[in-house]
């Protein structure tokens, strides 16, 4: 697996994570563990904000980095590393997401499930956006915690979903008016 320095294609100056990468290629474990400690944060609210689970979240982010560890080789630096590393986050989850069918969960599931693990940011803290959260599709959700949460630009999400930006940007606006239509639902069916 590892390849000899002669052999590395050399990693763009431009992304910060490029010297951690190439002692890694070289055969230094350690820092892919940089990596990880770097983005296990990041990657664990991509996957919990498509699923709304912790431990399904958790299953995926050990399976985003399994991945990633056995193809950082084929990592050709056309985006930056965490680019790459949230694609392969974004993709496992919404498979996750398809395979379970769990478009939607109860509001009380996910309440519940903040009890349990309050040291962990998994809700932007207003109960009626939660709920609103919950209902949409995971790739909504997805547009939202990239742009909102991890406060991605559009152009890192377009590189990201493989798009270009006026396409991130109409993903992105179709999101948050479905969000305001859940919003303004709710609203009036409390009247």
């Amino acid at each position: 697996m590892f390849l000899q320095v002669a052999e590395l294609k050399a990693p763009p100056a431009w992304d910060e994570d490029s010297p951690a990468i190439t002692r890694f290629l070289r055969g230094d474990q350690a820092a892919f563990d940089t990596l990880y400690r770097k983005y296990y944060g990041r990657v664990f609210s991509v996957a919990r904000g498509i699923l709304l689970d912790s431990d399904e979240a958790a299953d995926i982010v050990q399976e985003v980095f399994s991945l990633a560890y056995k193809n950082l080789i084929k990592f050709d630096h056309a985006s930056k590393f965490s680019t790459w590393l949230y694609r392969i986050a974004v993709n496992r989850s919404i498979q996750e997401a398809r395979k379970r069918k769990r478009s939607t969960v109860s509001l009380d599931a996910v309440q519940a499930e903040r009890l349990i693990s309050p040291d962990q940011e998994t809700t932007i803290g207003d109960p009626e956006i939660d709920s609103a959260l919950v209902q949409l599709h995971p790739s909504d959700r997805m547009m939202l915690i990239l742009h909102y949460w991890e406060e991605l630009s559009l152009a890192e999400i377009a590189t990201l979903m493989k798009c270009n930006p006026n396409a991130a940007k109409t993903r992105l606006y179709r999101a948050r008016a479905r969000l305001k239509d859940i919003l303004e639902q709710a609203r009036a069916d409390e009247k």
